[in-house]
């Protein structure tokens, strides 16, 4: 009987310890989905607000968001030299992020819109057939995500 009082009052201390060294779970601020519905839309502006935000996560590390990316998957990041990448980044961002939130299927074709919005602003930077060239890639990559995601 004596055993069991110790081994019962020795698992009590260290669950009340445990319970008071553990640290308090913080609280993901409340504007979380708008902040991330500011950063996924179709515009520049929100492309670059977006890209500040990335450059400086630790400023928003209390929001909990999922900066994690495989870029353009299994396609090239940059075909045939036009940098993608960024854009990719930020499509898997926008995806992640409001898969885990609950909420993707409602923003799923903005996503997808921005992502080829934010390719075509890469390939403004280009004339003639290499213009012509980089919006034909990135259509093609537009209709990949919007029928296979």
């Amino acid at each position: 009987m004596r055993r069991l009082v110790t081994s019962l009052a020795a698992t009590a201390v260290t669950a009340a310890a445990t319970i008071a060294l553990a640290a308090p779970a913080q609280a993901v601020p409340a504007d979380k989905q708008q902040v991330l519905a500011g950063w996924t839309q179709t515009s520049a502006s929100s492309y670059n607000t977006w890209v500040a935000a990335r450059n400086n996560q630790g400023a928003w590390a209390s929001y909990q968001f999922d900066w994690s990316t495989d870029y353009c998957s299994s396609s090239p990041d940059n075909p045939f030299g036009f940098p993608f990448q960024t854009a990719c980044a930020r499509h898997d961002f926008g995806y992640r992020n409001h898969k885990a939130m609950g909420i993707f299927d409602a923003n799923k074709a903005r996503i997808d819109s921005a992502f080829y919005e934010d390719l075509k602003r890469v390939c403004s930077a280009y004339s003639g057939a290499t213009k012509t060239s980089c919006d034909g890639t990135a259509w093609t990559y537009y209709q990949a995500v919007k029928v296979f995601g």
